[in-house]
C-alpha cells in the first residue's frame, strides 16, 4: 500500500472543494429533475490528474462529506437524505468515473489517451446516474405524470451537450496540466 503524502491530501481535499463549488455554481438551473452542474467536470479533472487511486478517494470524500450533512451537493444540500435523491447516482458515479478515468489514463498518457479517457468517464457517469434516476422515480421517488425511461433520458439531453464540450476541455486541460507541471514537478501525484 502506498504510503500517504501531504500533497496526496493536499489535492483530494482540492477537488473536495472543486466539487462542491461545481455542484453549486449553476445548479440552481434544474431541467426536469437534473441540475445543471460542473460536477462531472471536476469528477474527470480528478481522475485524469490524481490517478485512479487518489481520484476515486477524492470522489468518496465529497460523497461521505456531504452524506455527513455538509451542504456540499447541489442545490447546497446535504445529508443522509440524498441517499433517496433521484440524482445521487450521479454522486455515485463520480467514484467510478474517476477510478476508471484514471485507470485509463495511466495506461496511455497521450493527449488522445486522456479525451478517450474522459469520454469513457462521461459515458459511465451518464449510463450510471441516468439509470439510477429513472429507477428511483419508478420505485420511491414521485414520479412526474407520463414519467417513462425515454423521460428520463430526455431530461440529459441539454445536459449533455454541455458536459461534451467540457468533457473534452478536461482532456485537452488535463494533458496540458499533466505535462507542463505534474510531470516536471517532483510533486508527482502518482
Amino acid at each position: 500500500m502506498k504510503k500517504w503524502r501531504a500533497i496526496d491530501i493536499t489535492m483530494v481535499a482540492l477537488f473536495v472543494a472543486l466539487m462542491a463549488i461545481g455542484a453549486n455554481v449553476t445548479s440552481f438551473l434544474v431541467i426536469g429533475g437534473v441540475p445543471i452542474t460542473l460536477q462531472t467536470f471536476f469528477a474527470l479533472m480528478a481522475g485524469l490528474l490524481l490517478g485512479k487511486r487518489l481520484g476515486a478517494v477524492a470522489m468518496l470524500c465529497y460523497m461521505l462529506i456531504g452524506l455527513a450533512g455538509f451542504p456540499i451537493f447541489s442545490g447546497l444540500s446535504g445529508g443522509l437524505r440524498i441517499l433517496i435523491s433521484p440524482t445521487f447516482g450521479f454522486i455515485l458515479s463520480y467514484i467510478l468515473l474517476a477510478f476508471t478515468v484514471g485507470w485509463i489514463r495511466e495506461k496511455n498518457s497521450s493527449l488522445a489517451g486522456f479525451i478517450i479517457s474522459s469520454f469513457v468517464g462521461l459515458i459511465l457517469n451518464y449510463l450510471f446516474g441516468t439509470n439510477w434516476m429513472y429507477f428511483s422515480y419508478k420505485w420511491w421517488a414521485q414520479a412526474p405524470d407520463s414519467f417513462s425511461y425515454a423521460v428520463a433520458w430526455s431530461w440529459m439531453l441539454i445536459p449533455l451537450i454541455k458536459d461534451i464540450i467540457f468533457t473534452a476541455v478536461a482532456g485537452i486541460i488535463a494533458y496540458r496540466l499533466n505535462n507542463a507541471y505534474f510531470k516536471r514537478s517532483s510533486l508527482k501525484i502518482h
